[in-house]
């Protein structure tokens, strides 16, 4: 009789599998439906296969680059049709890009947080299984989501004429008293942005940063900057569970003290506020945009 952890090795054999690379495929391979193939999986290992494959793809590029591999060659051994696209899922993932991948170091370093103790172990495709602590999955989703929203709306910023992109929308409007008016699409997206940057700077004890430009492009190189290391800040307290640790933030003027999970706290509540006026704004210009519900962000993000 077939065991358990039999069954659960045939379903991981078939997300590793070089020539599955959509949920169909892997289905096939482990001979059952996309349906059960992904319930099963998620019962036996917390995770679902596309998100898995594209997590574990990541780690091998990383033993790659380790070891000297083009980014090209990793970008397209991992799947990814072009290198930009493997280069932001890369940045998200490990804080920074693969062309700053450090040389050969010990072989973990290329692991990234999982619910099952399941990577890629070299020199092979194999998995391992270990007892280390999860991601909290929460955290995981909620910083996320909103800087996956944040692109999202810097995209559909791009449709607009520059006109309505500073228009004044909802003139005297703030989100907070201390960031001043947010009357345009320009503003609230140039907020969205600045608040993580100031924010990372205070946490890791750098001078006030320089403010960028606010067209849209400026935005994206902004954000594209900022995400992956503010990911990374996040991951890191949540791995040490420093979440009542006090930041001593001295860009104030007096200096004040934060403690940390009141920090994330506060930039998820304002930013989710922010997110929602940018939508309104959108909207009352003709633009057609989604209601950013991260349930909807979640489900694409699983079947991408």
């Amino acid at each position: 009789m077939e065991t358990g952890r039999d069954r659960l090795r045939e379903l991981l054999d078939a997300v590793l599998d070089e020539g599955n690379t959509t949920l169909d495929a892997m289905a096939l391979g482990a001979y059952s439906s996309p349906f059960h193939f992904s319930r099963q999986l998620r019962r036996g290992a917390g995770e679902p296969p596309v998100a898995m494959r594209r997590r574990v793809m990541l780690e091998r590029a990383s033993w790659q680059l380790r070891r000297g591999s083009s980014v090209t060659d990793a970008a397209f051994a991992a799947g990814y049709e072009s290198v930009e696209g493997f280069a932001r899922a890369y940045a998200r993932a490990y804080g920074h890009p693969p062309s700053a991948t450090p040389g050969t170091t010990p072989t973990q370093d290329h692991r990234l947080p999982a619910p099952n103790g399941i990577h890629f172990h070299p020199p092979t495709s194999l998995w391992v299984h270990s007892t280390e602590q999860p991601m909290n999955p929460v955290t995981e989703l909620m910083v996320g989501h909103d800087l996956d929203d944040t692109r999202s709306l810097l995209d559909e910023a791009k449709g607009l004429a520059d006109d309505d992109y500073r228009r004044e929308h909802l003139p005297g409007a703030t989100i907070t008293a201390w960031d001043g008016d947010e009357s345009s699409v320009a503003a609230v997206l140039e907020h969205l942005v600045w608040t993580r940057e100031v924010w990372l700077a205070a946490i890791e004890g750098s001078d006030v940063p320089s403010r960028g430009g606010d067209d849209v492009a400026a935005l994206v190189a902004r954000l594209d900057d900022v995400a992956p290391r503010w990911q990374a800040v996040w991951r890191d307290v949540d791995r040490r569970g420093a979440w009542d640790d006090v930041l001593v933030d001295a860009l104030c003027d007096p200096p004040e003290s934060f403690v940390l999970s009141s920090v994330l706290a506060h930039v998820l509540t304002f930013a989710a506020a922010r997110r929602q006026l940018v939508r309104l704004m959108l909207r009352a210009r003709g633009r057609t945009v989604d209601d950013g519900d991260p349930i909807t962000w979640l489900r694409r993000r699983d079947q991408a």
